[in-house]
């Protein structure tokens, strides 16, 4: 009972010393990937590549500019001049005006357009893989902060049950029921206890910025320590690994890439085709109006665009290729991922009996130790015992947790999250 209630005070005292005095907000895990969707510096700057990508769409349904073209010629030999003329008389003057259109196909505008759209989405697609990325980074580091906070809980719990026991002992001491050596053990160990909390607490506090800058946020923030962020997936790997075929980013931004790739095909085959150029003329010579009309058009005999042809079949081929690579890697992906999962899962329910029986082991040497029934060193043991216990529980799960966020991002779920 006397150490349930150590356990608490040491609780509210590692919270009234390590916490900061400003309210903080706490973040889940999916809280954390939500504020960074929202917030992240990196993602502002990648979502403008879809409103850049959504400019050339403009572009594409723009119709090409008339054209106005000034011909002047003035007669240079005073000797060729009508009578009674000079440089300034409009018949030593003849002047060409000529304005012309180029008629775009209605095929070339077509494809020009589709391939802006598919495009715009291949951009969309690409900023999801790149949420995604991020994602995988903002809950490490969530997990990170997490760790941090635990292993500062433990050693506070621990710091405070030898502080006790130095106090007892100073008294004990004075009563000349232990000897001084008993006493120096106790607070060797409360000094190192205290030196390792210092780390401690600054890891954590460098854990903690380090999460604000990847979900973009100024003010102080903790995690939700209790948060277990057991979020449904499929039960089966095959269930899981076809969803990830079927709907993770780079995936589907390989896809988006061939359907690029296709328009572009189209695009280039359309732009072989010669751009007619028509219009009509003015021309006054020598004082007689003339009119006319202009046309022009080139003559597909040497350049058809063939490399350009050429290259968007390469393209597509290539694109293709990476879908069968990253198809691949995904399969590879998934197996470690929950071959990992399955292992950390077990080994962290193979945990459960250890922390109750050090948790036992201490408390009865504790008791045993007071009453004169062993020595400062068993006691001492079972401490450390309990603390490596203790540890190595939090380390277990941790491991179990990052397999948890591998499964989840080589599935492409993260991103559901933080919907």
């Amino acid at each position: 009972m006397h150490f349930r209630v150590l356990i608490i005070t040491a609780i509210v005292t590692s919270i009234w010393i390590f916490e900061p005095v400003s309210a903080q907000t706490k973040y889940s895990l999916q809280q954390a990937l939500q504020a960074a969707k929202t917030n992240n510096p990196i993602l502002k700057k990648e979502q403008l590549n879809v409103n850049i990508a959504e400019t050339d769409i403009v572009t594409a349904n723009l119709r090409p500019n008339p054209i106005l073209n000034n011909q002047s010629l003035q007669l240079v030999k005073t000797s060729k001049f009508p009578d009674n003329t000079g440089w300034g008389n409009h018949l030593n003057r003849q002047v060409w005006w000529q304005v012309t259109k180029p008629f775009q196909m209605p095929e070339l505008r077509k494809n020009k357009i589709d391939f802006a759209n598919q495009n715009v989405i291949l951009t969309q697609k690409a900023y999801t893989e790149t949420e995604r990325n991020l994602f995988q980074d903002v809950a490490s580091k969530w997990l990170n902060v997490w760790s941090a906070r635990k292993q500062l809980d433990i050693l506070n719990i621990a710091k405070s049950n030898i502080d006790s026991l130095v106090n007892i002992n100073k008294v004990r001491l004075k009563n000349q029921v232990i000897t001084t050596t008993d006493l120096a053990r106790t607070e060797l160990l409360a000094n190192q206890y205290t030196v390792q909390m210092k780390s401690a607490d600054q890891n954590y506090k460098n854990e903690i910025t380090n999460l604000k800058y990847l979900i973009g946020i100024q003010d102080d923030v903790s995690v939700d320590t209790t948060d277990n962020f057991q979020f449904a997936f499929p039960a089966n790997v095959d269930d899981l690994l076809r969803q990830a075929l079927q709907s993770r980013s780079d995936i589907q931004t390989l896809k988006s890439t061939i359907d690029v790739a296709n328009s572009n095909i189209k695009l280039q085959k359309s732009m072989a085709l010669p751009v007619p150029e028509l219009g009509a003329i003015f021309n006054p010579q020598n004082g007689a109006p003339y009119m006319g009309v202009y046309g022009t058009i080139a003559i597909p005999i040497f350049s058809r665009n063939q490399g350009e042809i050429r290259k968007s079949h390469v393209l597509k081929q290539q694109a293709e290729q990476d879908l069968l690579a990253t198809q691949s890697l995904v399969q590879s992906e998934i197996s470690t991922a929950y071959s990992s999962y399955q292992t950390q899962k077990q080994n962290l329910l193979n945990f459960t009996g250890l922390l109750t029986q050090s948790q036992t082991i201490l408390n009865n040497v504790k008791y045993s130790y007071l009453r004169g029934g062993t020595t400062i060193i068993d006691f001492l043991e079972a401490q450390r015992s309990w603390l490596d216990t203790q540890q190595q529980y939090y380390e277990t799960l941790q491991l179990y947790r990052q397999s948890y966020i591998k499964l989840l991002y080589a599935s492409g779920i993260i991103n559901q999250i933080a919907q």
